[in-house]
């Protein structure tokens, strides 16, 4: 039987509200600081099957949440597209060459590179209890983009907007290669066990409303359609971050099943700006989470009574912060699981 998760997701609301949080497998659990310790950088447990697999577990094993989300990176892509990919103390990730100075052309694609993180997800799946969903993930074409171009993060993806206007044919190549790529990574995560997948798109706020129709709204509709091909029942989580009132838009024309909010958005307006029936995702702030103040409870409930005519999964607007205490983590479980709406 479906999990509660996987249920809400395909529309259906339950007798109480699925939880999970993005990066929930990660620097907040003293478990995986131990495990990083002994196995040395990211990259290299993210490789790991073994590793990843038992980062993925932690949260679950700690917490009962009822999804599981994949421990990987969304630069899994680039680096199988042939771009150099390394991780920085203190920097952050780091792809070379950066494709404001080279081309597609230039790369030399290794798509042995997904293997490790299929293995990850059959793992995972083997082992994970039938109530818990697997989840599996990618970043969107404009997120990944702009990391490509640019050859690291940045603050206003200056690099691959300037390119958008200056170069759109080139952009478009880059954005083309990231969509087929996608498609092929995720259906490797579904046919490995993957039983929903997200897209994240952290960067598709800084877009105008023109760019965001052509770079976030389009690529994301082509993968939703290529999977609802291949693999129809598997719903896709699409996570515009930053996507204000636009997200009405994309909840429409991209074809995902479910919609994830940042926590800038009212959940009353999401609630009555989106399609109906339409599972939505989030949307409490994580640095609410992270400062656990008084109003932690108040915020959670009024997220819960927004959605409470809609299926809805409990989640972050972004990452839970690294600094999480674990207490402040069992207190929104509690919260959540003792909603009666």
């Amino acid at each position: 039987m479906p999990g509660l998760l996987l249920d809400t997701l395909n529309g259906k609301r339950g007798s109480r509200v699925p939880l999970w949080l993005m990066r929930q497998a990660g620097r907040y659990l003293p478990e995986y600081r131990a495990l990083r310790a002994e196995k040395g950088g990211f990259l290299a447990m993210a490789y790991d099957s073994e590793a990843a697999c038992e980062i993925t577990l932690q949260p679950i094993d700690r917490f009962g949440f009822d999804g599981a989300i994949l421990f990987s990176d969304i630069l899994i892509v680039p680096h199988a597209l042939g771009q150099h990919l390394e991780f920085l103390a203190g920097e952050g990730p780091k792809l070379s060459p950066p494709l404001v100075d080279a081309t597609l052309e230039s790369l030399d694609p290794d798509p042995s590179r997904y293997e490790p993180i299929y293995e990850t997800v059959r793992l995972c799946r083997r082992r994970l209890g039938r109530e818990t969903t697997m989840l599996g993930f990618a970043g969107s074409p404009w997120t990944v983009a702009t990391y490509m171009v640019a050859g690291e993060g940045s603050r206003d993806q200056h690099e691959a907007r300037v390119m958008a206007y200056r170069d759109p044919q080139a952009l478009q190549a880059i954005v083309d290669a990231i969509s087929d790529q996608t498609i092929e990574y995720l259906r490797g995560q579904i046919d490995a066990g993957a039983e929903a997948v997200q897209l994240f798109d952290s960067w598709s706020g800084s877009l105008a409303p023109d760019e965001f129709e052509r770079w976030v709204i389009a690529p994301n509709a082509a993968i939703a359609a290529a999977l609802d091909e291949s693999h129809p029942d598997t719903p896709v989580i699409g996570f515009p971050k930053g996507a204000g009132e636009k997200l009405p838009a994309y909840a429409r024309e991209t074809g995902v099943k479910a919609v994830g909010v940042d926590e800038t958005l009212d959940p009353a307006w999401v609630a009555r700006e989106l399609p109906a029936g339409m599972a939505v995702q989030g949307n409490l702030d994580p640095l609410l989470l992270l400062a656990g103040s008084a109003e932690l409870e108040t915020r959670i409930r009024a997220i819960l009574d927004a959605f409470a005519d809609r299926p809805h999964v409990f989640n972050l607007g972004h990452g839970i912060d690294r600094r999480t205490p674990i207490k402040h983590v069992e207190r929104l479980i509690a919260a959540v699981r003792g909603f009666e709406g």
